[in-house]
This record gives C-alpha cells, structure tokens and sequence, in this order.
C-alpha cells in the first residue's frame, strides 16, 4: 500500500552532502590506490614486459599506415619557424619547467667544471697543447693563416687582390685571431641549441657563477628569443641568445671551431627532417674543443608522445606532427650512436630512460622513454 511505500522512504534518509563528498573521496582514493599499486610517483629504470613491447609496437605500425600527404609535408618543412613562433607566441614561458635536474643528469654543467682541469689528465693537457701548437685544426689557423690574419689585421697594403670568396675567408680568420667574438675572454664556453625561453640557459646561469662561464643559447623561433633576451635574468655579459636554424648549412655559428666545451641538445634534434639531423651534428662536433662533450636528451621509440598519435600525423617512419605543426621524432639508441660516432665523437653514454608517471587528476599511468647520450670529442681529433 503507499503509506507502507512512504514510511520506507522515511526509513532510509538520502545521505547527506557531506557524506556524498565523503564517499566520492574515498572512492577516488580507492581508484589511485589501484592504479598506482605496487608502484611510487613517479617509478624509474621501468622494464617493460614482452606483451608490454609487442602492444607498443603494434600501435606505431597502427599509427603509421595513413601518412600526411607531400604537399602539407612540404608546408611543415618550409614554414616550419612559423608553427614554433605560433606555439611560443601562446605558451610564451608558461609551457615548461626550469630544468633543474640537469646538474643531476648533467654534472658537465654545474659549477666548479673546468674543461682542462676536470676532463683531462695532467698528461693530455699537454697533448692538447701539442695539438693547438701544431695548427692542425687548432683553434682554426695554421701558421701560414695567422700570418695571413696578422697581416689583414695590420692593414697590408701588399696582398694581391682577393676574391669574395677569399674575402670572406679572410674576415672569418681575422674574427678568430682577434678574438672578437662573443664570450671569447671566457675560459668555458657552453652552447644550448634550441634553448626555447630559457629554461636550461637560466638553471645555467642562476647556479654557475664562475666569472670564466659563458652561455650561448640559439632557438629557431624568433619569439623564444625575444623572451630570453627581455627575460630579467637575462646578462649579456655572460650570456649571448641569438636566432638559428639548425638545418641551415650555409648559416655559421658566432664563434669559431674549436671553441666550446660543451653543446646541450634537449628535446630539439627531435624536432628536425631526419635526412638533416647528420649534416646539423656534424657542424655542432666542429665548434667542440678536443676534450668537449655533446650531451643530449630527447624522445625514446615508443614513447607515451608517439603511442597517443592518431591516423594521419605520421609523417615517415617514427616521425610525426603535432596538432599546432610542430614535428617530433623519436629515437633509438643505435640511431644517435650513429649520428653522433659519424661526426668523429667518441660514447661516453648512451642509456634508454623508462620511467612510469601517474596523473592523479585524471588517473592515467605514462610510459615515458627518454634517451640520454654524451658524446666526446676526442684529442687530436680534425672533424671537418
């Protein structure tokens, strides 16, 4: 009857507010508990199953079987400063993080590193010094072109006339002899390519006060410059940001060959035409000294990044385009190991970096797998 129906509704009261909040909370507590077990936030060195690789695997072939058609491959290449423009202009410094694990994973780049007293040996200081001495790619010149230099520099009104090809040459040795490049007082001479808006250069700087240090930062984006320079922390005096395509064969670098101790590749090869990526690393082994090192880190094949790409955004094997047009490869490790050993470097490291991380927002679990390489210029070496 319904006075019985009623007084069962008056039996069992609706739960309070406060009790609904309660036990959304306990569940949602229940849900990470599950996801997450056995595992921390976030969990290194993960070994993946077999099952685990083979499910990977199948979602890269899955994802590459439609490819962008030449025509917007041609505008991604062609037009590809626009897009990181674009994605800078939005995201401005917002997007990522200072880097402050670099001293971590890095050592090369935290202060007290001394190029000649903590990378060489007291015996091969003296080959480096041999090795200058002898002209063989020095920092550049032979004897033959210093006296060359001298003279251009005197104002010799005695050479023959000079082609502009000559000309040209003449003025690169003359920058070189006088020493007139930026940071060239500097003793230890780092570059970042593809420096975005400082988040690797500033760690840099704010931790590294060693008067001898000096930073070069170049982006392909005209605008992540910008903000670098604008950028408070910002110092002329120690630092130099200027705009570079890494791609660009016939664009020189604003130093010398054989001038820098360390060149930092993060998350930016990645970003380049594969078919261009030897000829970019080989330019970058010529600016190292004998003794300075390459150190990189950059996307891993089948990470969390390329697993998620839908139809249609592969662009060839294992590289892709993002949503906003920008591209990003991913690598293994044999594939650095042979850009790198090309351009005449010598392994320090090579390691593949899984690592699981949990969203506890939305309460999702990412594999992600970074490489990470460090490459040596050997002594005596003659890249280029």
């Amino acid at each position: 009857p319904p006075t019985r129906v009623l007084r069962a509704y008056s039996w069992h009261s609706p739960p309070t507010e406060e009790a609904l909040r309660g036990q959304r909370l306990a569940a949602r507590g229940e849900n990470l508990r599950r996801l997450s077990c056995p595992f921390n936030f976030p969990r290194d060195n993960v070994e993946w199953s077999e099952e685990q690789a083979a499910e990977a695997e199948r979602k890269v072939q899955e994802n590459s079987t439609q490819r962008v058609c030449q025509e917007k491959q041609a505008d991604y290449e062609i037009n590809a400063n626009k897009y990181w423009n674009n994605f800078y202009k939005i995201h401005e410094n917002g997007f990522f993080k200072d880097r402050h694990w670099l001293f971590t994973e890095f050592p090369e780049l935290a202060p007290s590193q001394n190029h000649l007293k903590n990378l060489l040996s007291e015996n091969k200081r003296s080959e480096v010094y041999e090795y200058y001495r002898s002209g063989e790619d020095g920092p550049g010149l032979t004897i033959e072109e210093q006296l060359s230099c001298s003279s251009v520099s005197l104002g010799d009104k005695t050479q023959p006339p000079l082609t502009e090809e000559s000309v040209t040459q003449k003025l690169h040795h003359l920058e070189i002899c006088a020493n007139e490049f930026p940071g060239s007082s500097a003793t230890y001479r780092i570059l970042e390519v593809g420096c975005g808006v400082g988040n690797t250069v500033f760690p840099i700087l704010q931790t590294n006060n060693d008067p001898s240090l000096f930073v070069y930062c170049c982006d392909f984006s005209s605008t992540a410059v910008e903000l670098v320079q604008t950028n408070s922390a910002y110092d002329p005096s120690r630092c130099f940001a200027f705009v570079h395509d890494l791609c660009d064969e016939d664009k020189s670098y604003p130093m010398p060959e054989n001038s820098l101790d360390v060149i930092i590749l993060i998350f930016v090869l990645s970003a380049i035409v594969p078919d261009k990526m030897q000829n970019a690393i080989n330019k970058l082994s010529r600016l190292l000294k004998p003794g300075g090192i390459m150190l990189l880190r950059d996307y891993g094949r089948y990470d969390m990044a390329q697993l998620r790409f839908k139809k249609g955004q592969c662009l060839s094997e294992n590289f892709y385009v993002r949503g906003d047009g920008t591209r990003v490869y991913f690598f293994t490790q044999d594939e650095l190991d042979t850009l790198f050993t090309t351009a005449g470097l010598e392994k320090v490291q090579n390691l593949v970096d899984r690592r699981l991380q949990v969203n506890r927002g939305k309460q999702l679990t990412m594999y992600r797998v970074w490489i990470q390489c460090k490459y040596r210029k050997p002594l005596g070496s003659s890249t280029g």
